[in-house]
C-alpha cells in the first residue's frame, strides 16, 4: 500500500515494509503530519461550557506528536488539520480499515438520528446517510474548513439528511436526550478537552437507548502500524467513559485494525 504525500510520509518516519531488495512498502494506516488549527478558528471555538478539570494533568510532551496535557494518564494528541482532508479520502480506507463492517455492525434502523463527531469530509457521514433514509446524520467538526468541504461533497451527491454541525473543542452543539448513536472513528484520542466533550456526548444520547460506539486503533496491538499516541486501549477507553457516566457495553473485534466499543448511559 503506497501513500503518495511524500512531504507526510518524510514527516511521519512511515515504516518500509518489503520482502525483497528494494521493496517499499508505504504503510497507509499512519496519520499524516498533525497540523493544528490556525489562531483564529481557536479564537472562533472558545469553549462554551465551564471547564472540568478533573483527571487534567499538564506536563511535557512525552511524545511530540502530542500535546502537554495528560487526561487519565493519557496524553492527548495533535489534532489532524483540514490540510490533511484528503487522507480521509484515500484511496484502500475500506479495505484497511474494515468500513463496511465497521457500518454492519453498528445495527442502525432506517430512522436513527446519527451523529459522526470529526466528520471531516464527511467519509462516514454519506454512507451513514444511506443507513437511515427516514432519519439523520448530524455531521459534526470543529474545523470550518472542513465543515466547508463537507457541505461541497453534500452539493455534488445530493444527499438530503446529513446536516453539518461545527461545534468548539468542548462541546459538539448536539441536542439533548436527541442521538440514537454518536460514532467517533479515529477521532476521540486528538480531543483537546474529552472530558467535557464526554460528558456532552452523554447528554445527547436518548435515554435508554442512545450508544456510542468508539473506534481507536488497537493499542494492545504492536503490529497495528499506527503512532502509539494515535491508539487507545479497551481499559484506557473504558476507564475515560467511566468518568463520564458511560459503561462500556459491548467490544467488537471484527475490524482489521481498531477496537469498535460500544458505549452506553
Amino acid at each position: 500500500m503506497k501513500y503518495c504525500f511524500s512531504t507526510w510520509q518524510r514527516a511521519l518516519g512511515v515504516v518500509g515494509i518489503g520482502t525483497g531488495a528494494g521493496v517499499l512498502v508505504l504503510s497507509c494506516t499512519q496519520l499524516p503530519a498533525e497540523t493544528r488549527p490556525s489562531a483564529s478558528t481557536e479564537q472562533r471555538l472558545q469553549a462554551l461550557q465551564v471547564a472540568d478539570t478533573s483527571g487534567y494533568e499538564t506536563a511535557s510532551p512525552r511524545d511530540p506528536n502530542g500535546i502537554g496535557t495528560y487526561y487519565l494518564g493519557r496524553q492527548i494528541a495533535h489534532v489532524m488539520g483540514h490540510e490533511g482532508a484528503s487522507w480521509l479520502e484515500r484511496n484502500g480506507r475500506r479495505q484497511e480499515e474494515g468500513t463496511d463492517l465497521l457500518l454492519k455492525e453498528l445495527n442502525l434502523k432506517p430512522t436513527d438520528v446519527v451523529a459522526d463527531i470529526g466528520a471531516g469530509t464527511g467519509f462516514f457521514s454519506f454512507q451513514l446517510a444511506k443507513k437511515v433514509p427516514k432519519g439523520q446524520v448530524l455531521a459534526v467538526d470543529i474545523q470550518p474548513e472542513m465543515i466547508a468541504a463537507l457541505q461541497d461533497n453534500k452539493r455534488r451527491l445530493k444527499v438530503t439528511n446529513v446536516r453539518s454541525v461545527l461545534g468548539t473543542t468542548t462541546n459538539p452543539g448536539l441536542p439533548a436526550d436527541s442521538v440514537d448513536l454518536v460514532l467517533i472513528v479515529d477521532a476521540y484520542h486528538e480531543f483537546d478537552h474529552p472530558r467535557e466533550m464526554g460528558r456532552a456526548i452523554r447528554r445527547a444520547l436518548r435515554p435508554g437507548t442512545g450508544r456510542l460506539a468508539l473506534v481507536e486503533y488497537r493499542a494492545e496491538d504492536p503490529s497495528v502500524p499506527i503512532k502509539r499516541i494515535h491508539k487507545m486501549s479497551i481499559g484506557q477507553a473504558r476507564k475515560e467513559m467511566a468518568a463520564v457516566g458511560m459503561v462500556l457495553a459491548d467490544s467488537i473485534e471484527t475490524l482489521p485494525q481498531q477496537h469498535l466499543l460500544l458505549f452506553r448511559k
